[in-house]
């Protein structure tokens, strides 16, 4: 079940109310990335507490990991990872463009072997609906092939990249078949393929809009294009979608991102990069990003962004500390860092809803690049 209302508009930019099995989701909203069922070192609860109203999962690991028995035995995902919001899991086409050279490619699907022990495995459009079946994912991704920016070496060419996005289409009609077949009674949503060609992006589009799914995502985008690549392809394909379905961004990206992703109508987002920049140190604040590593931050009392009200910085803890959980290695350094990165991004989106309803967006903006411009 899906329901998707456009409560506001400015520009091309959109506020709306996404309506799934597990609940509502407001959107524009950032989705945290829990690839194995997890967000890494963040409860649930602290997710719930900081404003997360939908989360991923990963097809692909959790099909290895820990197995669709385990699963099944569950009812499903949510009950396994004690997550009752809705939840959006990836299709694994991903992570096959990520395994390179130890998959190969056929129109049947991918055979490769199992990252964890070997297993010599193949998946499949109706495979991948399978494993999505009985996760019992709000909303199912196609699988699709992910289209490289670059191919053995050289940049991927237009006919190149028109065979992998054809490929992606014929799979999403095995998928669909595959979904209705299984009587999933979540949403499925169709994933734009192209590379960096617009007009291969257009016929991606009008073919998929054709098979009337409940909401669609732009794929193939943050795979190591420039980033001047990367917003052109954003720029122009969003607002081509049906207004009336909601549009995801898949693994975008900076709070930059997110704030251009929004002005060309997109409605739902996911990256890895608060929790991984996170793990690393890297940490996004109102006034510019700050890592905590460095040695100028040893002994300094304040908190990471005075203006911030996520638990890490609410409840006093200091840089100084940080620094010091960092260079320890101590794994409660992470968490605390995890939390106040992912407090950030959805803190983002709700400033973003908010002034979509109240019609000042592009003033948003403004403010939000000029804050963000001061530095730490």
């Amino acid at each position: 079940m899906l329901q998707f209302d456009l409560i506001a508009t400015e520009g091309l930019a959109r506020r709306g109310r996404l309506r799934l099995n597990h609940g509502v989701v407001e959107t524009p909203i950032f989705m945290p990335v829990g690839t194995y069922g997890t967000v890494k070192g963040v409860l649930p609860q602290s997710l719930r507490d900081m404003g997360a109203q939908i989360i991923l999962g990963n097809t692909f690991h959790l099909w290895l990991r820990p197995g669709l028995d385990v699963i099944r035995a569950f009812g499903g995902l949510h009950r396994f990872e004690g997550w009752h919001a809705p939840i959006l899991t990836d299709s694994g086409g991903f992570q096959v463009w990520s395994l390179g050279e130890m998959r190969r490619i056929s129109e049947e699907g991918v055979r490769f072997a199992s990252p964890v022990n070997g297993d010599k495995l193949f998946l499949t459009p109706e495979v991948s609906m399978q494993i999505q079946t009985v996760l019992d994912s709000d909303i199912v991704m196609q699988f699709d092939e992910c289209t490289p920016y670059e191919t053995r070496g050289h940049l991927t060419t237009e006919s190149e990249a028109r065979a992998s996005m054809e490929l992606s289409l014929r799979w999403a009609r095995r998928c669909v078949t595959e979904f209705e077949r299984l009587g999933n009674r979540n949403a499925l949503f169709g994933i734009v393929q192209g590379g960096m060609f617009e007009s291969l992006r257009e016929a991606s589009l009008e073919a998929l809009v054709a098979l009337d799914l409940p909401g669609y995502a732009i794929g193939g985008v943050s795979v190591g294009e420039p980033k001047e690549d990367m917003r052109r392809i954003v720029a122009h394909t969003p607002h081509r979608l049906p207004a009336h379905k909601p549009r995801y961004l898949m693994g975008v990206g900076t709070p930059e991102d997110l704030v251009e992703g929004v002005a060309c109508g997109v409605d739902m987002f996911d990256c890895v990069m608060p929790t991984r920049n996170a793990r690393n140190g890297h940490l996004f604040t109102r006034h510019g990003d700050l890592r905590i590593r460095n040695a100028r931050h040893k002994a300094d009392e304040a908190p990471i962004d005075e203006t911030c009200g996520c638990h890490t910085c609410a409840s006093g803890v200091s840089r100084a500390y940080l620094h010091h959980l960092d260079r320890c290695g101590e794994m409660l350094g992470p968490m605390l860092t995890s939390i106040h990165n992912l407090h950030f991004y959805l803190n983002l989106m709700h400033e973003m809803r908010q002034a979509l309803e109240q019609g000042r967006f592009a003033a948003w903006r403004v403010g939000f690049a000029a804050d963000r411009a001061r530095g730490v």
